[in-house]
């Protein structure tokens, strides 16, 4: 099947998520040539109200709102994109390589996850944060250690279906090594779970890097962020202004956004017509 034939297959909710997702790239993409303003230029005063000049209004310290979203979106979609790339080339590569190699090396590494897991995200987080420091890349890593846990377990899972079958005992009684089965025999047969878990890890790392920024250990002032947006211009609510509503539900939509793809991939991925 082409990608134009699986693409006109798709339905509404699919490309509605497809439309959002190739809008947030191209503004993040496109920040500094698409914002009237610099990410953290001060060009007028506290929480002005919308006008032609700022049609968002400006924030706590008179930074153009829009200009901030615009930048943010690059920040905090590029983050995570990141952030989950690391955690998902970390968690698969161990979680296939305990399932191929079981023994003592599968007992150790799931042990391991185990005890990772066994802590709340957030308060893991927060610890880490506060021994290492809240920095950019202090966080990228942490939440990437944090998140390599989940994705080992179902790569693991995965990957154990598949060394199973006759054609990995082919592969080993031929002489072929641990990384060549990774890469050549297991990898192409459980691809599509992995894709899809993407998705929806993208989801959760997008919105755990959002509420860092909201608590104030995440990404740190001035750099954009649509969590910390959230927080240092929430104080206008009071007086019934939506503009704190609006990184808010950038946020929302882009998660939506995403699940929908991912819905539409497992949906083809399990066969089902209807």
């Amino acid at each position: 099947m082409t990608v134009t034939t699986t693409l006109k297959s798709a339905p509404p909710t699919a490309w509605f998520g497809m439309a959002v997702v190739a809008l947030t790239i191209v503004v993040a993409l496109g920040a500094p040539w698409i914002a009237p303003y610099a990410e953290t230029e001060i060009v007028g005063a506290q929480f002005q109200p919308w006008s032609a000049a700022h049609p968002l209004g400006t924030d706590n310290l008179g930074r153009d709102m829009l200009s901030r979203m615009i930048f943010g979106a690059r920040n905090t979609v590029g983050l995570a994109m990141l952030t989950t790339g690391m955690a998902f080339a970390a968690g698969s590569v161990l979680g296939m390589l305990a399932a191929l190699r079981g023994g003592w090396t599968d007992q150790l590494l799931s042990r391991a996850i185990d005890v990772v897991m066994a802590v709340p995200p957030l308060i893991l987080a927060l610890m880490m944060l506060a021994i290492v420091g809240a920095s950019i890349p202090n966080m990228v890593a942490v939440i990437a250690f944090i998140y390599i846990a989940p994705v080992y377990r179902l790569a693991r899972a995965a990957a154990m279906n598949v060394v199973r079958l006759d054609f990995i005992e082919a592969a080993r009684l031929r002489g072929e090594g641990t990384l060549w089965l990774m890469r050549r025999e297991v990898l192409p047969n459980i691809a599509s779970t992995l894709i899809a878990e993407f998705g929806l890890r993208f989801c959760f790392v997008f919105l755990f890097i959002a509420a860092l920024s909201f608590l104030g250990i995440g990404i740190q002032p001035p750099t954009a962020d649509w969590g910390s947006m959230v927080k240092d211009n929430a104080t206008l609510i009071t007086f019934g202004d939506v503009t704190p509503l609006i990184p808010a539900g950038a946020i929302a939509l882009l998660t939506v956004a995403i699940n929908f793809i991912v819905d539409w991939m497992l949906h083809r991925a399990s066969g089902l017509k209807t």
